[in-house]
């Protein structure tokens, strides 16, 4: 039976991930009570691997960054694009908007159990394996319903709720706010392999993105780990699998043999990991915020994985909401329409604008453009290096137009 008294907390995150670590940290940096929710128990598998540059500005502003520094991690300077024969790359160090120019390549189940360790060691209580299973914002202040793993329930109040619970979405499920994405449904079918990669000119210092040589919208990504292993996935509409789906390391290694690259990369590979697949991923939401409560990252809206954005996108919606929560709870009027859901969204557009040319195959034509002009591929750097909110980047400003443009002037040569 739930306890009839609730219990009273400031803020509440939900979801222990890089998103709620870093928001809950930076708030109890600020010096307010901070509670973490999280459904599982810590070190948990998770895909959004390939961090993008601008990831560790905000692991820096939660002070988490000597420790994740210091934890071994694969660095990475870029992004490797290949289809066929041809070949691009994107060195994050050489870009024009100003910041980190590398970040590292991680596995998820300990470089997010190093996020909430750091977050508790900075004092924030997290609950692991607890749920929030309803929410109410309609009475004086936000109420939660959490279910503990033994199955006892009990009840919290506080003054703001933050989403930080990924695919798990919960506030957009509870309080019907979820919106259909218009992006096609996809799926990907993925798995960690010990590579054994001995190409010499194989960079393990950047993602590889590769394309299948007769279906563009069919992509790979292979993302190198520090200890000799390696996360390989593909990308498909859903009816490019079928049947396949009953067997996912079959379905996998078969359309990794069609990747000419790939197959000569791998082919000392141990396939020594079961596959996995999630589906229908790309996700919208009706609002990002309202009274009482903000949605962080992938809870919020997640677009497509092709250029890493999720993590990005997540701790930038971290870090803005706890700077803003931290001004409410001090007092101050805040905007949040104004001042989070619309500013957070003018980068997640530049990204789609990105992912969308990435399907209709318009911005691959610039990637593997082979005379493109270096100030352009800079500008291009900086959106993939995670740097889409800097409007004075002409291709973040007007992102759209200036890819269009771009792709026209690459077909035409």
């Amino acid at each position: 039976m739930p306890s009839t008294e609730p219990q009273q907390r400031t803020v509440v995150v939900i979801g222990a991930g890089p998103s709620g670590a870093i928001a809950a940290a930076l708030l109890k940096r600020k010096g307010h009570d901070v509670l973490v929710l999280e459904r599982q128990r810590f070190p948990r598998f998770s895909i959004g691997e390939s961090l993008l540059s601008h990831c560790l500005d905000f692991v820096e502003e939660a002070g988490m960054l000597d420790a994740v520094l210091a934890a071994g991690f694969q660095v990475k300077h870029g992004a490797a694009f290949a289809w066929g024969e041809r070949y691009s790359e994107f060195d994050f160090r050489d870009k024009f908007t100003d910041g980190k120019g590398s970040t590292f390549q991680v596995q998820r189940a300990r470089f997010d159990q190093l996020l909430a360790e750091q977050a508790t060691l900075q004092g924030v209580e997290i609950r692991y394996e607890e749920e929030v299973i309803q929410a109410d914002f309609d009475g004086p202040c936000p109420r939660l319903q959490a279910r503990r793993a033994d199955g006892s329930e009990y009840s919290l109040e506080c003054a703001f709720v933050l989403d930080a619970s990924g695919y798990g979405r919960v506030l957009p499920r509870l309080l019907d706010l979820e919106a259909a994405s218009n992006f096609p449904v996809r799926r990907a079918v993925f798995t960690h392999i010990e590579d054994r990669i001995d190409a010499a000119d194989f960079d393990r210092e950047k993602i590889l993105i590769s394309i299948h040589p007769y279906e563009r919208g069919i992509w790979y990504w292979l993302i190198p780990f520090s200890d000799g292993r390696t996360s390989i996935g593909v990308v498909a509409e859903e009816h490019h699998f079928h049947d396949h789906l009953n067997d996912l390391d079959t379905c996998l290694r078969g359309l990794v043999k069609q990747a000419p690259n790939l197959n000569r990369l791998l082919a000392n590979a141990v396939w020594d990991t079961p596959a996995r697949t999630l589906g229908g991923y790309s996700a919208n939401v009706k609002r990002l915020a309202g009274p009482g409560y903000a949605l962080l990252g992938n809870a919020a809206e997640f677009l497509d994985p092709v250029f890493s954005s999720g993590v990005t996108i997540a701790m930038r919606s971290a870090s803005m909401a706890a700077n803003l929560l931290d001004r409410q709870l001090n007092g101050e009027a805040v905007n949040w329409e104004h001042d989070f859901s619309r500013a957070l969204k003018a980068g997640v557009d530049t990204f789609r604008a990105y992912v969308q040319g990435w399907y209709d195959h318009s911005f691959q034509d610039v990637i593997f453009h082979e005379n493109s002009s270096n100030d352009v591929r800079r500008m291009i750097c900086s959106i993939l290096a995670g740097y889409a909110w800097d409007a004075r980047n002409p291709f973040v400003a007007e992102p759209q137009r200036r890819l269009r443009v771009i792709a026209e002037l690459c077909a035409s040569a």
